[in-house]
């Protein structure tokens, strides 16, 4: 997956603002646990989602991965529905193939 399979151009500037920011996060993981649920979920999410996904884009990298992951605990700020709608998404019980 090289990015983003959803078209931009379809999208008003808010939504487009964060999917390009959730595929432009710096690690090439990140892009693709933030880039991939924000594909699924972008053109779903309410108002109130914007906003909360909007912080969570601005933590760091290493801080949402160690909380995806479950390296470390979610501080309560972050522990929203649609965080752990994000960890659900990258839940498998079997093997991923690309």
């Amino acid at each position: 997956m090289t990015g983003t399979s959803v078209s931009s151009s379809e999208l008003e500037p808010r939504r487009r603002r964060i999917l390009f920011r959730a595929w432009h996060r710096g690690t090439r993981e990140m892009d693709l646990l933030m880039g991939s649920f924000t594909d699924a979920e972008i053109r779903t999410m309410s108002e109130d989602d914007l906003a909360v996904f909007e912080l969570l884009i601005e933590a760091p990298d290493r801080d949402i991965y160690a909380w995806i992951t479950g390296k470390s605990e979610t501080p309560e700020n972050y522990d929203t529905p649609l965080f752990r709608r994000l960890k659900v998404f990258h839940t498998h019980t079997a093997p991923i193939h690309v």
